[in-house]
């Protein structure tokens, strides 16, 4: 028996799990995006906060639709290992985009002198959200949103399943 298309198969699969994964992965993120740049205006142009730390506010704004939206949708068939675990991955992963972002947005600002809310906006969200997205997308399969083949997947989700069975059902839920 040939195992060549077998394996064809198998690699033409893994790139339309990716491709999938990768197109909901970025209607979230369009939609985030979306979300980053209008808190992030709103605060920087109409509250009067300064740039890096309106930046700060709208990717936390951002970075919390994000995981609802990858949990829920673009991760939804990865393996679950506990809300506690992802999220904390989550946050630490999305301070790490932060900080790119606010790398590129302190650079124009700071070393550049680039202060027009145009320059800012390219600085801070086209480039600096631009690359912590491919930081993150890459990050978030790693770390936070594992294949369910994946050791610590297995490992995770046996602990959580065993934490489940030690919690007594409610009253009158047999």
């Amino acid at each position: 028996m040939n195992a060549a298309p077998a394996e064809a198969g198998a690699e033409r699969s893994r790139w339309q799990v990716l491709g999938h994964e990768l197109a909901k992965f970025g209607v979230v993120g369009v939609v985030c995006y979306a979300i980053d740049v209008l808190v992030f205006n709103l605060c920087h142009g109409l509250v009067g906060m300064g740039p890096l730390s309106a930046k700060t506010v709208s990717t936390i704004v951002a970075a919390t639709c994000a995981y609802i939206g990858n949990r829920n949708w673009s991760f939804t068939h990865r393996a679950r290992t506990g809300l506690r675990r992802e999220y904390t991955l989550f946050a630490i992963l999305n301070a790490m985009g932060l900080a790119i972002a606010l790398g590129c947005l302190g650079f124009a600002n700071y070393v550049l002198n680039l202060h027009s809310v145009l320059e800012l906006n390219l600085a801070g969200n086209v480039v600096g959200t631009g690359l912590g997205t491919i930081f993150r997308f890459w990050a978030y399969k790693r770390w936070v949103f594992l294949h369910p083949d994946d050791p610590k997947a297995a490992l995770h989700t046996a602990a959580e399943a065993q934490r489940r069975q030690g919690v007594p059902e409610p009253a009158g839920h047999a």
